[in-house]
């Protein structure tokens, strides 16, 4: 029987209320990080009648293996941190590592982290290893907008939107508009991977394929991406000169920004491995009394309106897993 799954972004909601969300202070701020990871996963579990939860977690990405400058910005923009800034975020850590411990030790989650992969890895993973189920993944990151499809949606607890292949919705179900009141656009998954593995990404360091390539060309390639034909090539076969002097093919950028972007890329001997790694996390010997377990975290934390609700939110953490497993997705990685 089919199932539908929950699966949580668990550093990226940390780390977004953290920079993303002004509170009074450090305290505050993580309760209100804890508030929107519980109110969020509630909120998915009863609205898609959800089965079980899966959180997932950073290891050192195998990406950095294969291209040294990826996300190497993020080591120096920490250097640049004052020692008030250090505190917050080793705080911040500590208390998602306490969250951690809960959902691995406490609950019947299901908890996935490799040494190797990313949280973006272990998701898609999971999904690939569920290709018959329903997946609410809970992230801010637009990463996840790839894997957008009949049976994949994104909802994004920070700000309440539901991201989905036949459009984007607001917290109360209505089709979400910007700020000119017009809808927000229908995803198109395909089409966003293939333009965020050209134009690269600033927040990984990952280079643009082409700098400065206009629109127009991009489209026009786009839709001869099956034909191969003139657009597609005339776009490929272009070359371009760095500031150092050296001279890139527009095409060799592309794959290696394919290969860091596009969560299908993975190798496959990295994605047996990460397979594994699902198969072994489910918990098999389920635990008892997660609700008292919720209760002390809450109380630990001063999530006193979570705390008094205790029993609404229970389910998300106490269901255990029921699903089938495909004996490996990694052949069907492209």
């Amino acid at each position: 029987m089919s199932q539908t799954y929950i699966i949580i972004d668990t550093q990226n909601l940390f780390m977004r209320v953290r920079h993303g969300v002004k509170a009074p202070d450090t305290e505050q701020q993580l309760a209100l990080a804890l508030h929107i990871i519980f109110s969020s996963i509630k909120k998915v579990w009863n609205q898609f009648d959800a089965a079980h939860t899966v959180f997932c977690l950073e290891g050192r990405s195998w990406r950095k293996n294969v291209y040294a400058p990826y996300k190497a910005n993020r080591k120096v923009a920490a250097n640049k941190r004052s020692p008030r800034e250090v505190e917050e975020d080793t705080i911040f850590f500590e208390v998602m590592d306490e969250f951690v411990q809960f959902v691995s030790k406490a609950t019947n989650c299901t908890v996935l982290r490799h040494p190797e992969a990313e949280a973006d890895d272990m998701v898609a993973r999971w999904i690939g290893l569920h290709p018959n189920d329903t997946h609410v993944v809970i992230s801010s990151d637009s990463d996840f907008q790839q894997l957008i499809a009949d049976n994949v949606m994104i909802y994004n607890g920070i700000s309440g939107l539901l991201l989905t292949k036949n459009g984007i919705f607001d917290k109360d179900g209505k089709i979400a508009k910007n700020k000119h009141g017009v809808d927000l656009a229908v995803p198109n998954p395909e089409w966003l991977l293939f333009e965020k593995c050209m134009r690269g990404d600033d927040g990984d360091n990952v280079m643009s394929a082409f700098p400065g390539v206009r629109t127009k060309k991009l489209q026009d390639a786009y839709e001869d991406r099956h034909n191969k034909g003139f657009a597609w090539n005339n776009l490929m076969l272009s070359k371009w000169t760095d500031h150092e002097g050296v001279e890139h093919r527009v095409k060799d950028d592309y794959d290696r920004n394919r290969l860091l972007i596009d969560l299908q890329q993975q190798p496959a001997d990295l994605a047996e491995k990460f397979d594994e790694t699902v198969r072994t996390s489910i918990v098999t010997d389920p635990r008892r009394q997660v609700g008292l377990a919720l209760i002390k975290f809450c109380n630990r934390h001063g999530l006193v309106k979570i705390e008094k609700t205790s029993a609404e939110y229970s389910p998300c953490f106490s269901s255990v897993y029921a699903g089938t497993l495909l004996s490996s997705a990694a052949q069907d990685l492209d």
